[in-house]
């Protein structure tokens, strides 16, 4: 029994959806920014809480997100849904605000072999760049969410510290963001691994800041959710259609799927709002616009 276990925070969980831009964004095949809206619209129909829309990155890096500010202006925002983009700089968080996007998100990793390879920074370096990020959305009333990556392993590193992993979010948290999804990048986590890494974190950090990122490379993703929630986390990324993945795994499947994590959230009595018939649609809806084959994504 672990020493950090925290009492459960009651029945609901926040489902944080990244479909549209995770899931979508190394698909090889062009997408059209109206198939985007209209994925976002049937997300929104869902009555997801959270959706991740798109990332205002270099067009020459990310080609798929390319048309972010085009997709914010012709998505349906419904009430009480949260729309938020990537950024990975200022210049990013710029553009974003002029979309008006209210909440954005940064990404460091926890190795720092996989942070020069993924973003051409050192650790330590991109976390310079993101405390001006965190400054300049404050000053704009606008939220930031923290990705951390590699944390559960690191395909060029292999086993990352929950020391390293732990001290990373709590870093992030003193930066300004208001939650640390902490992420298993590469889909190697498996439950005995959830504790280890979370008894980490919680010493640093209380559970409500805490999110969890996992891909489904082992077919491990929904046993970690379930031991994570002893630890009163109550947030959980996944992706409709279970799009996106480990580009270091190829073949292997993408991220936790959406419609897989609700229904069995809702089977165990945890209530997450999100319509499972919707969700359905909106996953039938992208995949029939996706080509047959391309590269996972990365989170």
């Amino acid at each position: 029994m672990s020493g950090v276990r925290r009492p459960s925070q009651g029945p609901g969980v926040t489902v944080v959806e990244v479909g549209p831009r995770d899931g979508l964004q190394n698909e090889k095949g062009a997408i059209s920014t109206a198939d985007k809206i209209a994925f976002v619209d049937k997300l929104s129909a869902a009555n997801l809480p959270v959706i991740e829309v798109s990332a205002f990155v270099s067009p020459k890096w990310v080609p798929q997100m390319a048309d972010a500010a085009d997709v914010f202006a012709g998505i349906t925002r419904r009430p009480g849904t949260r729309y938020t983009a990537l950024v990975p700089n200022v210049a990013g968080l710029e553009r974003a605000q002029k979309a008006g996007v209210a909440e954005v998100a940064i990404f460091a990793a926890s190795s720092e072999t996989f942070s020069r390879k993924n973003i051409n920074q050192s650790i330590d370096d991109s976390l310079v760049i993101y405390k001006d990020v965190c400054e300049r959305a404050r000053a704009a009333g606008m939220r930031v969410r923290g990705y951390l990556s590699t944390a559960f392993g690191c395909p060029y590193e292999g086993a990352v510290s929950e020391a390293t992993v732990a001290a990373l979010s709590a870093r992030l948290i003193e930066l300004g963001v208001f939650e640390v999804a902490v992420s298993d990048t590469i889909g190697i986590a498996r439950p005995d691994d959830v504790p280890r890494v979370l008894d980490a974190v919680l010493k640093q950090l209380p559970p409500e800041k805490v999110a969890l990122h996992f891909h489904d490379t082992r077919g491990q993703a929904l046993a970690n959710v379930r031991a994570a929630l002893p630890f009163g986390i109550r947030t959980f990324d996944a992706s409709a259609g279970g799009l996106g993945g480990c580009p270091y795994a190829p073949g292997a499947p993408g991220n936790l799927a959406t419609g897989a994590l609700v229904q069995m959230l809702d089977e165990m009595g945890m209530k997450t709002g999100v319509s499972l018939d919707a969700l359905t649609a909106a996953a039938s809806f992208v995949r029939s616009r996706l080509s047959p084959a391309g590269p996972p994504s990365t989170a």
